[in-house]
C-alpha cells in the first residue's frame, strides 16, 4: 500500500509528533528546548524492557515500549522543571538546551548505551503505528482547546499576571505543558529509535531540537493542527526538491531558515493563520449560544454563597509597603464589610494601587497585618490563592488576553467556578459537555452585563479602549467574586459610558458584591460609593461619607484643590 514511501509518511508523522512536544509549551507560553534530552531517555530506556519478538497477536513489541518511554520523559521533565519553571523567556530555552547537552554526553559516556557506536534496534515502527499515535494526539490537542485547562494554557501564555488574578495557578499550570512535553518527547523517542533501527547520542542533538522547533512555529502553536500542517510542509521540501531536479544540500536548510524567518515576522499564527476559514472554525470555538428558556446546560455553575451583608471582608493593620528608603504605603488602617462600596481616591503616586497590588496578592506587604475574605494578607501562594478566597479584580492598565475573543477573555474568568473537562472531553462524557455549556452561559451574562453582547467573538485587541476596559469588568464578575476591586475602570470613558458604568456598580452591591473602587473621576466616585478614603503619599488623611470628605479641607488642598478646580471636581 505505501511502496516506496514508507519512510516519508512515517518521516513525516514523526516529524509531526515532535513538533507537538514543542506545540504544548508553547501554548502556555514557554520557550523549553529540552526535547531531545527527553526523547533520548524515552529511547535508551525503552530499549531495556522492548521485547525482541512480536506481542500476542503480532502486535508491535514497541507498544511496551511507549508508556515506559512517556514516563521517563515526564518524570524527566517533572524533575527539570522544579528549579527550571523559575525561570523565562531565553533563560529557560538555554536551562533546558544544557539539559539535553548533559543527557548526551551521558549517554555518549555509559557503557550500556554502548557509546557513540549507538544501539542496533529491529525496525517496529510502521507507517500505520506512527500514523495512528499521531491521530491520538491531533484528537487530544484538539479536544484539550475549549477545555478548562486549555483556557488555563492561554491565559497564561498571553498575559501571567492576568490568569493569576483570574485563579489560575500559573506555576502548576506551566509545569503541566512542561511535564506533557516531556511525555511527548519520550514517545517520539521510542518510536524514532525503532524506526531507524541504529540510534547513537548525535541523533538527540541540537538539530532535533531544531527541527521540531522549526516545525512548531512554521505549522502555527495557536491551532490544534498546527505541528500536522507544519510536518507535512517541511517534509515535503526536500521531495519537491528532488521532484525539480536540485539537487543542492545547501536548499533544504536555506529553505527551512527563509519559510522560519516569513513566518516570525508574517505570520506570527504559523501556516495554519492562511487557512482563514478553517482557523475562526476550530480555534477553541465554544459551544452555540444557549436558547432563551430553561434547558440543561444552560443553567449558570453552581456558585458559592457570598457573605453575608456586613460581614467584614477586609481588615487591614498598620499595613505598609516599601521599596527601598521609599514608602509607597504606610501605616493604613482600613475595614471594609460585605455590601459596601468603598472608594478610594488620592493624586497620582499616593499609593492605591500598591494597596491593591498587596490586598490581591501580587505584592507582600512589608509591615503590619490584614486579612482578606479569611486569608492573611502576605501568606504564601500568590494572587491565585486570593483569587480562590474570592478577590477578583482588573487593572489600572488594561491587561487582557488579547488574541482570545471577548468571550474567551470571559471565560477564562469562570476558571474558579467551573470544573476541568478535558479528560472527560477525550472520552466524550455528556457531563464535560454540560459544564462547558454552564461555563459559556456564566460568561455570556458577564458580558451582556457590560454591553458587549454583540462582539463576544471580538478579539480583545480589537476593542476601543472604553470596551476593554468594560471586557475586564465582565471577566473579573465571571468568577463571581465575593470582592471586586476596580481600578481606575472608568479611564477612558465619556460622561455618558461612566454613568452606565456607575449603575453597574450600585447593581452589582445590591446584588451582594463588595467593591473597592479606586478611581480619579471624583464625581463618579462620590455618586457611587458608600465610603471614600483619601491616601496622599501612602497615608490614608481621610475617610468617611462621600460628601464629608469630599468637604474635608486636607483633601481640597492635598487632591482636590482649594479653588474653583475643586468645586469642578466635586
Amino acid at each position: 500500500m505505501f511502496a516506496g514511501y514508507e519512510s516519508l509518511i512515517t518521516t513525516m508523522a514523526l516529524t509531526g509528533i515532535l513538533a507537538f512536544s514543542f506545540h504544548v509549551v508553547l501554548m502556555a507560553g514557554q520557550l523549553s528546548l529540552g526535547q531531545a534530552g527527553f526523547a533520548s531517555l524515552g529511547a535508551y530506556i525503552s530499549t531495556l524492557v522492548v521485547p525482541e519478538t512480536p506481542l500476542f497477536g503480532g502486535l508491535s513489541p514497541v507498544l511496551v515500549g511507549i508508556p515506559v518511554g512517556m514516563a521517563v520523559g515526564a518524570t524527566a521533565a517533572f524533575v527539570l522543571g522544579l528549579p527550571v519553571m523559575r525561570l523565562r523567556g531565553v533563560f529557560l530555552a538555554i536551562a533546558t538546551i544544557a539539559f539535553a547537552e548533559v543527557v548526551r554526553i551521558l549517554m555518549l559516556n555509559a557503557e550500556w548505551t554502548n557509546g557513540a557506536r549507538g544501539l542496533r534496534l529491529e525496525r517496529w515502527v510502521t507507517p500505520e503505528l506512527a500514523w495512528f499515535v499521531l491521530a491520538i494526539l491531533v484528537y487530544a490537542f484538539w479536544r484539550l482547546g475549549p477545555s478548562r485547562i486549555g483556557r488555563a494554557f492561554a491565559a497564561v501564555r498571553e498575559d501571567e499576571v492576568a490568569a493569576s488574578s483570574m485563579g489560575v495557578d500559573v506555576a502548576r499550570t506551566r509545569m503541566t505543558s512542561f511535564v506533557a512535553s516531556g511525555a511527548i518527547a519520550g514517545l517520539y523517542g521510542v518510536l524514532f529509535a525503532y524506526f531507524v533501527r541504529r540510534i547513537g547520542p548525535s541523533d538527540f542533538g541540537f538539530s532535533m531540537m531544531l527541527d521540531g522547533l522549526v516545525v512548531a512555529v512554521v505549522g502555527g502553536f495557536l491551532v490544534f493542527f498546527g505541528p500536522l500542517l507544519g510536518s507535512a510542509f517541511i517534509t515535503m521540501v526536500p521531495e519537491v526538491q528532488r521532484a525539480a531536479g536540485l539537487e543542492a544540500g545547501w536548499i533544504h536548510p536555506f529553505v527551512t531558515g527563509a519559510l522560519l524567518l516569513v513566518v516570525i515576522l508574517l505570520l506570527p499564527g504559523g501556516l495554519s493563520s492562511i487557512a482563514g476559514y478553517l482557523h475562526g472554525r476550530l480555534r477553541r470555538s465554544p459551544p452555540p449560544a444557549p436558547s432563551t428558556g430553561p434547558r440543561a446546560g444552560n443553567e449558570p455553575p453552581e456558585l458559592p454563597e457570598l457573605p453575608a451583608a456586613d460581614t467584614p471582608v477586609l481588615t487591614l493593620n498598620g499595613v505598609g509597603k516599601d521599596y527601598g528608603g521609599v514608602h509607597a504605603v504606610h501605616d493604613v488602617d482600613l475595614e471594609l464589610r460585605a455590601g459596601e462600596i468603598l472608594g478610594v481616591i488620592g493624586p497620582n503616586g499616593a499609593g492605591k494601587t500598591t494597596l491593591v497590588n498587596m490586598i490581591s496578592g501580587h505584592v507582600a506587604p512589608t509591615s503590619g497585618d490584614g486579612h482578606v475574605l479569611g486569608r492573611k494578607l502576605g501568606a504564601a501562594g500568590g494572587a491565585h490563592r486570593v483569587a480562590r478566597a474570592g478577590v477578583s479584580r482588573t487593572f489600572q492598565h488594561s491587561k487582557l488576553f488579547d488574541r482570545l475573543s471577548v468571550l474567551e477573555n470571559t471565560l477564562v474568568g469562570t476558571h474558579l467556578v467551573s470544573k476541568p473537562t478535558f479528560v472527560r472531553r477525550l472520552l466524550w462524557l455528556p457531563s464535560a459537555r454540560r459544564d462547558e455549556n454552564r461555563a459559556v452561559s456564566q460568561a455570556r451574562r458577564q458580558v451582556q452585563r457590560v454591553g458587549l453582547a454583540d462582539r463576544e467573538h471580538v478579539p480583545a485587541a480589537q476593542l476601543s479602549y472604553g470596551d476593554q476596559r468594560r471586557l475586564e469588568i465582565a471577566r473579573a464578575l465571571a468568577s463571581h467574586p465575593s470582592l471586586l476591586i476596580l481600578d481606575e475602570p472608568a479611564a477612558g470613558m465619556n460622561r455618558v459610558e461612566a454613568a452606565e458604568l456607575s449603575e453597574l456598580i450600585r447593581s452589582l452591591a445590591a446584588d451582594g458584591v463588595t467593591i473597592m473602587l479606586i478611581e480619579h473621576n471624583v464625581h463618579m466616585v462620590l455618586d457611587t460609593c458608600t465610603r471614600v478614603v483619601v491616601l496622599n503619599f501612602g497615608e490614608v488623611i481621610a475617610s468617611g461619607p462621600p460628601q464629608v470628605v469630599a468637604s474635608d479641607p486636607q483633601v481640597i488642598e492635598a487632591y482636590l484643590g482649594s479653588d474653583e478646580t475643586g468645586r469642578e471636581h466635586v
